[in-house]
């Protein structure tokens, strides 16, 4: 058996990603990715078993990338504004970052394909989520929603921008590009409707 190489293994990766935030899941094949990582296909399985082995390893690879940005210096006992203030500008700063790891992550984080794990980083991050949300109410910073309804106001207005932003395009066609003034401009009014 031949020897693992990183190098190797980080081109199929991003390549992979690459082939299906561009052409969906459904364009990508181990001899695409082959032909476009510049390998053999047989190089292909000394990292992965099959596609469902490679998706399930680049879907858990970039949530656990996902995570490490957005909790850095996050606390979930800190006060909320301050906290999902952070979480804005942590996760504004991964999607400027890794703009096809963040599409890749949309389109597949409902996929069936995807196995969810019980150690996943993406359940202890969603408890730590939960557990600030959950004190802040607590403590009567904001009031008592509803999970969906409070995602959708807390963090539906930051994804829509940077969808904006991410296309170049505002909903008129014009360009557009988010600013660190529109940014905490968006922040501040989602605080008036979360505070209690």
């Amino acid at each position: 058996m031949r020897a693992k190489d990183d190098n190797k293994e980080w081109t199929i990766r991003e390549k992979a990603i690459e082939m299906i935030v561009h052409e969906g899941f459904d364009g990508l094949s181990m001899h695409k990715l082959a032909k476009a990582a510049n390998i053999s296909v047989s190089t292909i399985y000394i990292y992965f078993r099959n596609r469902e082995d490679l998706l399930n390893q680049l879907y858990t690879a970039v949530v656990e990338n996902f995570v490490q940005h957005s909790l850095k210096g996050f606390d979930p006992d800190m006060d909320f504004e301050a906290g999902l203030w952070l979480q804005w500008k942590n996760r504004y700063e991964y999607v400027l970052s890794n703009p096809l790891h963040y599409h890749f992550s949309e389109q597949f984080r409902n996929s069936p394909l995807i196995k969810r794990q019980d150690d996943a980083p993406e359940i202890a991050f969603k408890k730590a989520m939960q557990r600030f949300v959950a004190n802040a109410a607590e403590k009567g910073q904001i009031v008592n929603l509803p999970p969906e309804v409070f995602w959708a106001i807390a963090y539906g207005p930051f994804y829509t921008l940077v969808k904006f932003h991410l296309d170049n395009s505002a909903m008129s066609g014009v360009p557009f590009s988010l600013t660190d003034e529109l940014l905490l401009l968006t922040f501040q009014r989602t605080m008036r409707a979360l505070r209690a």
